[in-house]
């Protein structure tokens, strides 16, 4: 199946190769031999050898050159054969004209009417009718689109089996692709969630020590003060279990939440685990916005509270958030020790990463002043957004 334009290419030679070897051995076996006997054999040697020059299976390919070639000699000995009824390697020219049917191009199709025209040539020396003449040039030409047919077929498979390996081949680079981006898509999600993890447990451990800390410093002067705040550590641990489970539910399932009120719950539990005075400024609007922005502005708020407590020591924070018309813009502010030179911690670089993959922005600016103030800028476009509660 893979090979058949070149076995029908081998046929078709073997059948031209047939037709001329049994004229040949018919003139070579006549019983007298004569100088026009070694012309015939000499014209048919021609006639055999020349158009293979310019066409030979899978050597050469110019079928316009043998196709004139071919008409030229063999065409000429048989009009000679016939018109010669004393001549013994008479034969017709049906398997000359399926060869050239078979190499036909567009340059070549002037052949196939003067493959009926050539019995016309010696109708009158054989005194012919034009229904005997027409009926041999028929046959020549049925001949002529047989070999046509056949080249049809031939490449029709030809290119059908290149079709099959192009196909093979495509499926193999799927096949690598798809495993390429699998393993692409696993590493993105196996960063994702590292950085999930990292941002949640860090804010909460950050958190549980601090109030930790302060339980320790009141277990000897005031016991009961430090029970009670190792009970709200302890309901503070609960809670972050909980939000662990939130983060695995919400990774599999993208359902709308209030990010609002996710701001709001967020800023109450580190207002008590941390004694720290927090102020918040948030639009009266809720916007429904993609999973990706609303994790993303917490992570970011969380990072920011933790770097607030344990890189400045801050004891006052101020965070706002508002919506413009394609923006979510988030500040959080603080009155902790400036810093000198910025620089992201892995944290910092992780919420950068994740804002700029939004196609938003994050910036930490800190200067001197009464009182010095570091600050953390977020903006994020909002695409497609609409009002929280609409279809």
């Amino acid at each position: 199946m893979k090979k058949i334009l070149s076995l029908m290419d081998w046929g078709i030679f073997a059948l031209r190769l047939y037709h001329y070897i049994l004229l040949l051995s018919r003139v070579l076996s006549g019983s007298e031999f004569s100088n026009r006997t070694l012309l015939n054999a000499v014209w048919l040697g021609l006639a055999l050898v020349v158009p293979l020059l310019f066409w030979f299976p899978g050597r050469r390919e110019n079928k316009v050159w043998f196709g004139v070639l071919e008409l030229l000699l063999g065409g000429s000995y048989y009009v000679n054969s016939v018109i010669h009824p004393d001549l013994t390697s008479k034969a017709d020219y049906l398997l000359p004209s399926l060869a050239m049917g078979y190499l036909l191009t567009k340059r070549t199709l002037w052949i196939l009417p003067l493959l009926v025209l050539i019995p016309f040539s010696f109708q009158s020396s054989l005194r012919l009718s034009w229904e005997q003449s027409l009926s041999i040039g028929t046959d020549n030409l049925l001949f002529g689109f047989i070999g046509m047919w056949a080249s049809f077929v031939a490449n029709a498979y030809d290119q059908k089996n290149k079709l099959v390996a192009e196909v093979e081949r495509q499926n193999k680079l799927l096949t690598h692709y798809s495993a390429e981006i699998e393993k692409m898509t696993l590493l993105e999600e196996r960063n994702r969630m590292s950085k999930e993890l990292h941002d949640t447990l860090g804010h909460s451990f950050i958190s549980l020590i601090l109030s930790l800390d302060a339980s320790l410093a009141l277990m000897d002067s005031k016991p009961a003060e430090a029970k009670d705040r190792l009970i709200r550590i302890r309901a503070l641990a609960e809670e972050n279990l909980d939000e662990m489970r939130n983060i695995v539910h919400e990774m599999g399932e993208e359902e709308e939440s209030s990010l609002i009120r996710q701001v709001e719950s967020l800023a109450n539990r580190f207002r008590e685990h941390t004694g720290t005075a927090l102020t918040l400024s948030l639009p009266e609007t809720e916007r429904s916005i993609r999973f990706e922005v609303r994790q993303t502005i917490l992570r970011v708020i969380q990072e920011s509270f933790t770097n607030a407590l344990k890189h400045g020591k801050a004891s006052q924070l101020h965070l706002e958030l508002t919506y413009s018309e394609n923006h979510l813009r988030l500040s959080v502010r603080n009155n902790g020790k400036p810093i000198d030179k910025p620089q992201d911690g892995f944290g910092l670089t992780t919420m950068r990463h994740r804002v700029e993959r939004l196609g938003g922005s994050l910036r930490l600016s800190s200067g001197e002043g009464a009182p010095a103030i570091t600050e953390v800028r977020c903006e994020i476009p909002l695409t497609g957004v609409k009002p929280h509660g609409e279809d």
